[in-house]
C-alpha cells in the first residue's frame, strides 16, 4: 500500500501484545494488532498498531499493500491456535479457524486504552532482535533499541517471525550470537561505515569497497570466504573503541555485554565423503581383544570396530555390559567376577524395599503406587509381538515390571517416566539375566535420563542442537520446515527421546544402539542419525508441498521402513562433511565434541518475556520468574496404537 510519502513493504495480522505474566492469558490480558514495515520519509519504519475485535470501528486495516517486494501475508492463512504454552510435541490434533474477510476501517483511536499500546521505531535506532525458545505454541520476539530500553514483545500467534526477519534483512544486517542462537545484533546497511571498518581492520586483500558492494549484494557466496576475519570483525565491533576512535558501529552498553558473534548461515561445505560399513565383531574377533588375566587389549581399535560394523548376535549378551559402563574396559576376569557379586546383594537389596510394602503402606504411599499402575499399564504392551514378551503369563514380562520398579528405589528423583520400558526390553532380551540387565540399563539411564526429566530442558536443549546441525548441513530444508510452521522439530521428539526405538525394526534397534553406545566419533552422533533420517527424506518433503501437519504424519509412516545401515552410513558421512569444514563454527564443534564448551557470557534470559507497562519499558531485562513445573508433554506423542497411553 502506498500514501503520501510512505509504502507498506510487510504486513502480518496476529501479532499479540501480551499484557498478563500468567502463563495462560485471559481474554482482556491479549491484544492483537498487525505488525508493518513501512518506508518513509527516506527512513524504513518498524509499526505494531492493535486490532479492535470484528466489527468494531475501530479496527487498523490495511486492505493492500505493495506485491513488488514485500513478504506475502495474506488474510487467507489458516492459522493454528492453541492457549497456552505447551511444547509444539504436545499438541498433535489443532482447531483451524475457518478466515473471515475484513472490511478496512479506520485507525484506532489514539487515546483508546488498546491505542497506548501502539509504537513506531526506525529500524536505525534497534540495537539487537531476540527469539523465542523453540518449542512454544507461537513465537514471540523481543526488540532492544540503541538506548537500551525493550519494546513490548511481539507474538506471533499464526507465524510470521521468520518472514519479518527476512524483509528486516533488506535494510539491516543481522548477525546470530554462537553462545545463543535466538540473540542477533543489528547493523546498519551503511557501505561507507563497512568499507572504513573493512579497511582499517584489514579483512580483506583485495579492494575494500569492491567487498562491501559483492557483500550486500551477495552476503554468504562472496565475503564469507573469509570466515574467521568475518567473525572476528563482528567479534571487534561487540568490543568498546579506545578513547577518541571513531567507530561506525556503535558499541554495546558497559553494564550489558554482548557474547562474541559469527554468522553461520552459510558455511561452505566440501563434498560428502563415500563411507563404508564393515562386517559385524565376532566373537573369534572379540576373543582376540581378551588378554592375559581376561583383561581386553586395544579397547580403542576394538571400540572403532564396533562402530564401524556392530557386533555378531552372539557377542552381545558380554559386549553390552562393557559399552553401558557396568564392566569395566581395563577390569581382569576376577576383578569382573567381584563386581557382578557386589552389584547382586546391591541389587536385591533395592528390590526388597518396594517388594516388603504391604498393600496397606502402599494405598498411603501415592508415589510407588503411581509407578506401579504404570509400570504395569506399560509393560503390558512393550514389544509384545516379540516373542520374548509374547503371550499372557509370559516371565519376561515380569522381569520388565520387577527391574523398572526397582529403578524406582535406585533414583529416586527420577522414578519411572513412559518410555523407559522402551529403553529396557531390548537390554532385557539381549542379556537375559535380572540383575545384568539391571546394571546395564542404569547405565544406558545414565546416558540418556535428561530426555525423561520433567523440565524438558534437556531435550529441548537437543532439538536446538538438532537444528543447529541441519541449518549448517541443508539451510534449504530449514527454510522450507520454517515456512510450513515446522522449524522446531517437534517431529523428531520422539527419536531422541527413545532413542529411535520406534522408528526402526527390533533387531535394527539392537545394531543402531550399540554403534550409539561407543561414543564415536563424537558424544552426538544420535543428532547426525536423526540429521541423516531428513537428509533421506528431503526431496519427500520439500517437493511435495507438504503442510505441517503433512509432514509429522510422513515422519511418522517412516517407522519400520528406514534401514539402519543406510542411515548410519550417511551419519558417518555427515560427520566427516561437517569436520573437515576449517571455518566450521565453534558452536557446531561444541555439539560434535571437537571444542570444549564456551563459557556463557550473561544468564539465559526467561522463557517468556514479562509483559511491559504502556507507559514506560525497563532498562534492563527483569529477572526471571519463578515458574510451575511443566507437566511431562512427552507421554503424549510416545504411544501409537492405544488412545489411553498419553495418561500419566
Amino acid at each position: 500500500m502506498e500514501g503520501a510519502g510512505y509504502r507498506v513493504v510487510f504486513e502480518k495480522g496476529g501479532v499479540y501484545l501480551h499484557t498478563s505474566a500468567k502463563k495462560y492469558q485471559d481474554p482482556d490480558s491479549l491484544i492483537a494488532g498487525v505488525i508493518r514495515v513501512v518506508e518513509k520519509d527516506n527512513d524504513v519504519l518498524l509499526h505494531w498498531a492493535p486490532v479492535e475485535e470484528a466489527g468494531d470501528s475501530t479496527q487498523i486495516f490495511f486492505s493492500k499493500k505493495d506485491s513488488s517486494g514485500g513478504d506475502s501475508c495474506t488474510s487467507e492463512e489458516e492459522p493454528t491456535f492453541d492457549p497456552g504454552y505447551e511444547p509444539d510435541w504436545a499438541v498433535i490434533s489443532t482447531v483451524r479457524a475457518q478466515p473471515r474477510h475484513a472490511e478496512p476501517a479506520r485507525g484506532a483511536e489514539p487515546g483508546s486504552p488498546r491505542g497506548s499500546w501502539a509504537f513506531s521505531v526506525s529500524l536505525g535506532e534497534l540495537k539487537s532482535i531476540r527469539r523465542s525458545k523453540p518449542g512454544l505454541s507461537w513465537a514471540y520476539l523481543v526488540l532492544v533499541t540503541q538506548a537500551g530500553g525493550s519494546l513490548p514483545a511481539l507474538h506471533f500467534h499464526r507465524g510470521g517471525t521468520r518472514a519479518l526477519l527476512r524483509v528486516l534483512s533488506r535494510y539491516l544486517l543481522l548477525a546470530s550470537s554462537p553462545q545463543d542462537s535466538r540473540l542477533y545484533l543489528v547493523f546498519p546497511h551503511d557501505s561507507s561505515a563497512l568499507s572504513n571498518s573493512f579497511y582499517h581492520l584489514q579483512l580483506f586483500d583485495q579492494d575494500s569497497s569492491n567487498v562491501v558492494s559483492r557483500f550486500l549484494q551477495d552476503p554468504y557466496s562472496t565475503t564469507f570466504s573469509g570466515f574467521s576475519r568475518v567473525t572476528n570483525f563482528f567479534r571487534g565491533a561487540l568490543q568498546p573503541h579506545p578513547e577518541g576512535a571513531s567507530s561506525d558501529l556503535p558499541p554495546p552498553p558497559d553494564d550489558e555485554p554482548e557474547p562474541g558473534f559469527e554468522v553461520i548461515s552459510c558455511v561452505e561445505l566440501g563434498p560428502r565423503p563415500a563411507v563404508e560399513r564393515t562386517p559385524p565383531v565376532t566373537e573369534e574377533e572379540w576373543a582376540r581383544h581378551v588378554g592375559p588375566e581376561g583383561r581386553l587389549q586395544q579397547v580403542s581399535e576394538l571400540k572403532s570396530r564396533i562402530f564401524s560394523g556392530g557386533l555378531s548376535p552372539g557377542l552381545r549378551r558380554e559386549a553390552w555390559k562393557f559399552l553401558l559402563g557396568y564392566l569395566s574396559w581395563e577390569g581382569s576376569a576376577e576383578e569382573h567376577k567381584a563386581h557382578v557379586r557386589r552389584k547382586t546383594d546391591e541389587y536385591f537389596r533395592m528390590k526388597l524395599q518396594w517388594k516388603s510394602v504391604s498393600p496397606e503402606q502402599e494405598r498411603r504411599n501415592s508415589l510407588l503406587h503411581g509407578y506401579r499402575s504404570l509400570i504395569e499399564r506399560d509393560v503390558s504392551r512393550t514389544d509384545r509381538t516379540n516373542k520374548f514378551y509374547e503371550g499372557p503369563e509370559n516371565p519376561g514380562l515380569g522381569l520388565l515390571n520387577d527391574i523398572l520398579l526397582t529403578y524406582c528405589m535406585y533414583h529416586f528423583d527420577l522414578g519411572y517416566v513412559q518410555g523407559m520400558s522402551d529403553l529396557l526390553s531390548p537390554i532385557l532380551y539381549v542379556i537375559q539375566n535380572e540383575v545384568d540387565a539391571f546394571w546395564c540399563f542404569c547405565g544406558f539411564m545414565e546416558l540418556v535420563q535428561g530426555n525423561f526429566e520433567e523440565s524438558q530442558e534437556t531435550m529441548k536443549r537437543q532439538l536446538g542442537q538438532l537444528l543447529l546441525l541441519l541449518r549448517v548441513l541443508d539451510p534449504q530444508l530449514c527454510d522450507f520446515l520454517d515456512s510450513q510452521d515446522s522449524g522446531s522439530l517437534c517431529f523428531c521428539f520422539r527419536w531422541l527421546l527413545i532413542w529411535f526405538k520406534r522408528e526402526f525394526p527390533f533387531l535394527d534397534v539392537l545394531r543402531l544402539w550399540e554403534v550409539l553406545w561407543t561414543g564415536l566419533p563424537g558424544p552426538n552422533l544420535h543428532l547426525l542419525v536423526a540429521c541423516a533420517i531428513l537428509d533421506m527424506e528431503r526431496d519427500a518433503l520439500m517437493l511435495s508441498g507438504f503442510g505441517s501437519n503433512e509432514i509429522l504424519k510422513h515422519i511418522n509412516e517412516l517407522t519400520m521402513k528406514l534401514s539402519v545401515e543406510d542411515v548410519l552410513t550417511r551419519a558417518e558421512a555427515l560427520y566427516r562433511q561437517l569436520t573437515a569444514c576449517p571455518e566450521l563454527p565453534h558452536n557446531v564443534q561444541e555439539v560434535l565434541g571437537l571444542a570444549p564448551p564456551a563459557e556463557p557470557h550473561s544468564p539465559s534470559p526467561p522463557a517468556s518475556p514479562l509483559p511491559l507497562s504502556p507507559t514506560r519499558a525497563p532498562l534492563a531485562p527483569p529477572p526471571p520468574a519463578d515458574t510451575a513445573p511443566q507437566p511431562d508433554s512427552s507421554l503424549e506423542i510416545l504411544p501409537e496404537e492405544e488412545e489411553d497411553g498419553a495418561d500419566s
